[in-house]
């Protein structure tokens, strides 16, 4: 078993911490687990993505072009700059929440439409693309990576017990984000079996 795994938003999204989460809940059952970065201005809205790789044999954190089995994507121009990533085999989650860039503000560049960016990503991979930001603004806007886990898990997408999923919440954040990361995560399963 091997599961490659791309966390990309932008910076302050919390795409690290998601990372981490999730490898503590894979070491959790006993896998090898490679986690690498690259940020770009990750304080101030610059890109950040991060590849997660766990498995029996795993010891390069890098996922080649094609390679992951699912991209969570924080904000969906990231999805777009990254889906060299993606293939028939993966599966695209995307926030439909556009964090504009100083660029695109001043209308020196175009921000693709939300559908544009959906259809673009579609023709390579399945795409659940949907507002969760707004989800996550209900419980704690911080908890978005935590709640898109969530959706992922209650899809099936993620290869990993619930219990292990929990204990990755445990070992990454302070005690007193606990229950609010745990609501997110139940939250994002519901919002998969509608």
């Amino acid at each position: 078993m091997e599961f490659n795994l791309i966390i990309t938003g932008v910076g302050g999204q919390g795409g690290l911490t998601l990372s981490r989460i999730v490898g503590n809940a894979a070491m959790h059952e006993g896998y090898n687990v490679r986690i690498g970065e690259t940020l770009g201005m990750s304080q101030r809205y610059g890109s950040v993505l991060s590849y997660l790789r766990f498995g029996e044999e795993v010891y390069s954190p890098l996922i080649g072009e094609g390679e992951a089995d699912l991209m969570l994507a924080f904000e969906p121009a990231e999805a777009l700059r990254n889906a060299r990533f993606l293939s028939k085999k993966s599966v695209a989650i995307i926030n439909a929440y556009p964090i504009h860039t100083a660029t695109t503000l001043v209308g020196k560049e175009r921000y693709p439409e939300l559908e544009e960016i959906k259809k673009a990503i579609g023709k390579i991979c399945p795409v659940h693309m949907a507002n969760f930001q707004e989800e996550a603004d209900k419980i704690n806007p911080r908890t978005l990576g935590v709640l898109m886990l969530g959706y992922a898990f209650g899809k099936g997408l993620i290869p990993l017990k619930k219990e292990s999923i929990y204990e990755g919440i445990k070992g990454t954040l302070p005690g007193k984000l606990w229950e609010t990361n745990f609501r997110a995560f139940e939250r994002g399963i519901e919002l998969a079996g509608r």
